[in-house]
């Protein structure tokens, strides 16, 4: 049975039907109901809990428009969409970013103190539920890729939230990110559609991204109650929720993979 996350000639059979361009995500306005639609089935609620990236998403948002892309259809619809970040680093594990969350810093940071970047980070990329496993990810990807190529910048890398580690909360990111199927590609879809397009496994980041909230907050968040302190299993969570109910505070701690792209 095919792989529908990787599944190219599905992408080749669509693409005879449906002409696809790139475009900034800034370039023009959208419709309400094109974007409600692409972005339908989102990350959890929670991803918004992250406060450093509320800190510093205007200016990404503002200076680095050009890493910002959708992927329109011959109806005009936007049917997926990518971005990134231009970060300074030297090629070595040891230089990385903690994950997606310092990526915006050493972005926005480098940015303003005038350091020339030479990497391009991927931050993420979405596809309309109804078009998943048509390759669609890949083009936007793809496009992303090859902006990085006309910015003359010589790497690309992306903390790759792995979709299917929901499922296995409790194992660790390091463990979870070498786990394959029998055709030797990862067990996880969004680190085996990066590894078609010749991207390797690089490093874990079992603290990508760090979300904080009160405990009424976790609970509207995730619909569940959290009678004592210690740690939960939360719906769409890649690790555990840690509840402190004395400091009236939970913590979620969201593990990424490294991946580098040629």
């Amino acid at each position: 049975m095919p792989d529908r996350e990787g599944d190219y000639s599905l992408a080749v059979c669509y693409e005879r039907a449906m002409a696809m361009s790139i475009e900034r995500t800034d370039a023009r306005p959208w419709r309400d109901e094109h974007l409600k639609e692409l972005f339908s089935e989102g990350f959890p609620e929670f991803i918004t809990a992250d406060r450093l990236v509320k800190e510093y998403i205007g200016r990404i948002r503002e200076w680095f428009g050009d890493l910002n892309l959708m992927l329109v259809d011959d109806h005009d619809v936007p049917v997926a969409s990518g971005w990134g970040v231009p970060i300074r680093w030297d090629g070595q594990p040891e230089d990385l970013p903690a994950g997606y969350t310092e990526a915006l810093v050493r972005a926005v940071e480098g940015h303003e103190q005038g350091i020339e970047p030479d990497t391009l980070v991927i931050c993420g990329a979405i596809v309309t539920p109804s078009l998943k496993g048509r390759g669609l990810a890949g083009e936007v990807l793809t496009a992303l890729r090859q902006t990085a190529g006309q910015s003359g910048w010589d790497r690309v890398i992306a903390p790759v939230r792995p979709t299917a580690k929901a499922r296995y909360p409790l194992t660790p990111i390091e463990t979870f990110m070498r786990w394959s199927r029998e055709d030797g590609t990862a067990l996880d879809p969004w680190i085996r559609t990066h590894q078609r397009l010749g991207a390797t496994l690089l490093a874990a980041a079992p603290a990508s991204q760090t979300m904080t909230g009160t405990v009424a907050e976790w609970e509207g968040w995730t619909g569940m109650t959290f009678p004592d302190s210690g740690e939960y299993v939360i719906p769409g969570g890649l690790s555990l929720l840690r509840i402190d109910r004395s400091a009236d505070q939970g913590v979620y701690q969201e593990p990424n993979v490294w991946m580098r792209h040629s």
